[in-house]
């Protein structure tokens, strides 16, 4: 029988990771990649694992690419500290690992809460991960943020969903969408395209519309209008970042 090993990267999850845990706990092996946490985050952890690493975070592909191989357990589950796996998610992946047949990997459906109601559109559903794999045959793309893996061989799809808990306070969206995932965007997007205003003052209404009005997010009643004015917001600053760094590295060129 094919054993599973459940990755949980972390950083200062205190008020979530038990949660977590738990509906993992069921898991051959949970493996912790901690950031160097300063909360209880790894206090709780040691109470359902001994198998706790920690690596300097970069960004979350090379923390995910330097934690999997690992892993005591050929099949990998990453989960992250504000995703849950259900029972019936977990009964469905113990079958299809023990009857993978020549699959790989498998991409699981995700279903997205944002202040406490699930969504349905907008993007949000079924939101595809893959998330379960070999780790011999899967490695993350080398991307600053929204980083995907790249899988050799065939991928199968799961049916039940993994419950994602990802906007939970206002505070904790302007930290995670404004401050750390733009700037991570900005340094992609850099490495790409320079900054312009163009893109500065149109992008963010049109990731808007298509996310409120193409995708149907209005018909998630106001959990939809925030969750698309969220990533409208956070391209914008994702712009506004990419001309701040653009500036910082024009003047360390023109230092003699």
């Amino acid at each position: 029988m094919d054993k599973i090993t459940v990755l949980i990267p972390c950083y200062n999850n205190q008020d979530l990771i038990r949660d977590c845990l738990e509906s993992v706990k069921w898991a051959d092996e949970i493996l912790i990649c901690d950031s160097f946490s300063t909360d209880k985050t790894l206090e709780i952890a040691k109470e359902y694992t001994d198998r706790i690493i920690q690596h300097e975070y970069i960004n979350s592909a090379k923390q995910k690419n330097w934690a999997i191989p690992q892993a005591n357990n050929e099949w990998v589950l990453i989960v992250d500290t504000d995703e849950r796996i259900s029972s019936e998610l977990k009964q469905e992946i113990k079958a299809v690992v023990q009857n993978s047949q020549d699959k790989t990997g498998f991409k699981i459906p995700r279903a997205n809460f944002s202040f406490g109601k699930r969504l349905y559109y907008g993007g949000y559903w079924p939101d595809y991960q893959l998330r379960l794999f070999l780790k011999s045959k899967a490695v993350y793309q080398p991307k600053e943020v929204h980083s995907h893996i790249n899988l050799q061989g065939e991928c199968g799809m799961l049916t039940n969903p993994i419950l994602h808990y990802h906007d939970r306070t206002v505070s904790q969206v302007i930290d995670k969408y404004f401050i750390r995932y733009a700037k991570w965007e900005a340094e992609e997007k850099l490495k790409r395209e320079n900054f312009n205003y163009k893109k500065l003052f149109t992008k963010p209404i049109i990731i808007f519309f298509y996310r409120y009005i193409i995708l149907q997010g209005f018909r998630d009643g106001f959990a939809g209008f925030i969750s698309a004015n969220i990533w409208g917001i956070y391209s914008f600053f994702s712009y506004l970042y990419m001309r701040e760094l653009q500036k910082v590295k024009l003047l360390e060129k023109q230092k003699p």
